[in-house]
This record gives structure tokens, C-alpha cells and sequence, in this order.
């Protein structure tokens, strides 16, 4: 970055204070991950200079014979990895994706169900705070008591509302969901099924998550994941969806352009091409289950510490955890982990009492800690010194007489957690795991 350094180096500062933080500190949001040095510099390149309306060999612009074989081989990857007839990468985030898959198949006023984000779904997914849930019809299914789907419950919401579109997909559910029973619940009433696999599609082609090509119409995927590529998104239609409506990938693709974008980012979908090479290597299937493996220790660790974890565990990449128990807030928690150098965030669990912003609870995931090389060993460290931070919190709290309101002001939560003992201990211990595994730079 020499040219950056010396055309602007209050730029070049930041972006090297926030290496130094993702280097000494551990990526715990299940969101996000470690995109290697390859991947980077063909999002830096000046592929992003090139103006590409249109698709591969059916642009508007002249010059595009280069960007064409980039998009091409970003396309051809994917349809390998994922075993779909189509794909389209030029969806600039998820949001805008799940947009164009539902505008393609429903029209507005028509109903539309996922799941609510109090049960873990997502914004897109038909919340009323979206313009999912402004334009159409949005009705939603829940997880049980016990923070399960519970697919009669499902199948009943579906036989009672009719819905074009039913979208099987999450961001903060920890089990593995079960395709089939989506696929025959939308075949039953006449709906297209949506899956979005944003979280978990590393995991898919991995063969540590069972793949919903064989049921679902369309899959929709962010590719900065489990998939440890950059920040973009990926649209597929499997032969299912071709099968019910052989026009359904030409809706996709007018929806996606002139629909909704303009022309894409090929700078982006370089890095994604790059990303999709990497995980068709051997060792990439090696990671992807081996986050499912930590991800499991991380958890049983926490349940021998009193941790209330939804759904009593995890089948993925992603723990929630219910800190009601521990009669403290996601923020509290989230702010003094933070602290100790332990990166994750703050959320809410099903049936919460708390508003969104102060929420009951917090989510972590292991696909950024597992692409440094931690292993099991090194979750139980982790899990002993998230467990040692609560511990210290509760008491804290317990000693200041600080009561559930006060702690909603972040002035009163600072000072809990500066009279919480042991945290510089737990900070140091924190500090020797990213000494000992550096960020990782090629896969």
C-alpha cells in the first residue's frame, strides 16, 4: 500500500489500526471471516475501473473481453460447487439478492414467509422493518420452546396464508435445516422455495451442511461467510426451479439487471471467482468441518459452565446464547468479551422481553478462528475465558447494586466492567492465542 500511504495516510492509518485489531483480537461474529490475500488483491485491482452493464457477451460497453472470462469463471465455478445449472454473481450484497429472487416470483401484495428475527431469520426474510415486509404480504413462522422449528407448525401457517414464496434460511439458528421438509411443505401449497445459505454455504461445500440443491427452486448466498470470500452474493437455480418454470434464471437475471442494479462490481466478482477456487480444494472441506467441530466444543464447554445455549446446542458454525440466566445484558457481555479481545455480538433469543438494542442474548461462531488453524484445544481456552468474564460480570454486578434498567446506560456499563476482576488476566491469555496463530494470509 505505498501509493495509499502517501496520497492519504489518515486512510492507510485506519486500515493498518484494523489489522493490528483483527490480528489481536479473536473474529468471533459468525458473519464474518478471514479473506485470504489473494482474494483482496483481485477486489483491489483495477477490474473495479471497468463499467460491464449486462451479462458475459451481452454488454452495453465495448472493452469487455477480459471481465467477461472473469464473471464467466466465477459463474462456471460456482455452478460446479454448488451442482446448479445457474448462477448469477453480480448481486452487490445479500439484501439486494433476496430482493430480486422475490420480485422475480411474487408480486407486490402477494404473501411471502420466513422466519421471524426474534426466532433468527433475517431482515429479508420478510420483517416488517424491511421492505420485504412493506411490499408484500409478510407472514412468519417461529421456532418452539425449545428454539426448534417445528415444521407442522410450518406446514399449518403455510395451509392457512398460501404463499408464492417461502424462504428457508437464517442468521442466528444453530441446527441444520431440514430441506426436504421445506420442499414438501411449498410443493404442497404451491409456493417456491428459497434457501438462503448465506451463513452456511462453506459448509455446503464442505460437506459439513447438507446442501438444499436437491429441493429448493432457488439457493441465495453472501460470499464473505463460511465461504471466506469478499463481500457480494451469488443467486442459483437449481434444476428444480428450472424444472417448475424453465424462464425462472432469465426473470432472475432482468430482476437482477436492469431490475434493481446497474453494472456490477468485477472487481468484487474476481475475488469471488478467486474465493470459489480456493474452496474446491481438499483442505477446504477439512476447514469447513472442522468449524462444525469447534463450533460443538465451543458449546458443550459453555453448557458445563451454566451457559443456556438456544436449542441446547449447535449443529453449524454458530452458537446463541440466553444470558437471562446470568441476569445481564448482550451488551454488557458483548462489551466486556470486546475488552478481553474476544469479538462477537450482541442478540436477541427467542420470546425476549428486551428490546432489540438492549437484547438477552449473544452470538459467536467459529468460521474466523478456525481459518487461523485454532482447533478444539484452543475453543476450551476460549470457553473458559468467556465463561471467567461472565463469571466476573455477575459479580460485579452484583457488588455495585446495579439493577436491569441501569444497565440499558453504557456510562454504568463501562464502569461494571472496569470493576470486574481478572479481565487484564483473561486479556493476556487472549493475547498469546493470536500471537500463536497469526491471520492467515494464503489458504
Amino acid at each position: 500500500m505505498g501509493y495509499l500511504k502517501k496520497v492519504d495516510p489518515e486512510i492507510f492509518s485506519l486500515i493498518k489500526k484494523e489489522e493490528r485489531r483483527q490480528q489481536e483480537t479473536l473474529m468471533m461474529i459468525p458473519s464474518e471471516n478471514i479473506a485470504s490475500s489473494a482474494v483482496d488483491e483481485a477486489v483491489g485491482s483495477l477490474l473495479g475501473n471497468k463499467y460491464a452493464e449486462g451479462y458475459p457477451f451481452k454488454r452495453y460497453y465495448q472493452g469487455q473481453s477480459n471481465v467477461d472470462r472473469v464473471e464467466t469463471l466465477a459463474i462456471d465455478r460456482a455452478k460446479a460447487l454448488f451442482k446448479v445449472p445457474y448462477v448469477n454473481v453480480q448481486p452487490y450484497s445479500g439484501s439486494p439478492a433476496n430482493v430480486a429472487v422475490i420480485l422475480s416470483v411474487v408480486k407486490p401484495g402477494q404473501t411471502i414467509m420466513g422466519l421471524t428475527l426474534a426466532s433468527g431469520g433475517h431482515l429479508t426474510h420478510g420483517a416488517q422493518a424491511s421492505f420485504t415486509g412493506k411490499a408484500f404480504k409478510s407472514v412468519q413462522y417461529d421456532v418452539d420452546k425449545n428454539g426448534l422449528i417445528n415444521y407442522l407448525r410450518v406446514r399449518a401457517l403455510a395451509k392457512k396464508t398460501k404463499p408464492k414464496l417461502i424462504i428457508a434460511g437464517t442468521t442466528a439458528y444453530a441446527r441444520v435445516l431440514d430441506w426436504r421438509q421445506f420442499a414438501r411443505i411449498a410443493k404442497e401449497v404451491g409456493a417456491y422455495l428459497l434457501a438462503d445459505i448465506s451463513h452456511v454455504a462453506g459448509l455446503i461445500i464442505g460437506g459439513a451442511y447438507p446442501s438444499p440443491a436437491p429441493y429448493a427452486d432457488v439457493m441465495m448466498t453472501t460470499t464473505h461467510k463460511s465461504l471466506r470470500g469478499p463481500r457480494g452474493a451469488m443467486i442459483m437455480v437449481t434444476s428444480v426451479g428450472l424444472k417448475k418454470d424453465p424462464q425462472l434464471a432469465d426473470k432472475i437475471n432482468k430482476m437482477v439487471f436492469p431490475g434493481l442494479q446497474g453494472g456490477p462490481h468485477e472487481n468484487t466478482i474476481a475475488g469471488i471467482a478467486v474465493a470459489l477456487k480456493e474452496a474446491a480444494k481438499p483442505a477446504f472441506k477439512k476447514y469447513a468441518k472442522q468449524i462444525v467441530r469447534n463450533a460443538k466444543v465451543l458449546a458443550n464447554e459453555l453448557k458445563k459452565n451454566d451457559f443456556s445455549l438456544v436449542s441446547g446446542g449447535t449443529d453449524s458454525h454458530l452458537l446463541l446464547i440466553d444470558l437471562r440466566n446470568k441476569s445481564l445484558l448482550g451488551n454488557t457481555v458483548a462489551e466486556a468479551l470486546e475488552a478481553v479481545g474476544i469479538v462477537l455480538n450482541r442478540n436477541a433469543v427467542p420470546f425476549d422481553t428486551n428490546p432489540p438494542f438492549y437484547p438477552s442474548g449473544i452470538r459467536l461462531g467459529t468460521p474466523g478462528v478456525t481459518s487461523r488453524g485454532m482447533g478444539e484445544r484452543e475453543m476450551k481456552v476460549i470457553a473458559r475465558q468467556i465463561a471467567d468474564t461472565v463469571s466476573a460480570l455477575v459479580q460485579a454486578k452484583q457488588k455495585l447494586g446495579i439493577t436491569a434498567s441501569q444497565e440499558r446506560d453504557k456510562k454504568i456499563r463501562g464502569k461494571l466492567i472496569a470493576r470486574a476482576l481478572g479481565l487484564r488476566k483473561i486479556k493476556r491469555i487472549i493475547a498469546q492465542l493470536t500471537r500463536k496463530f497469526p491471520l492467515k494470509k494464503v489458504y
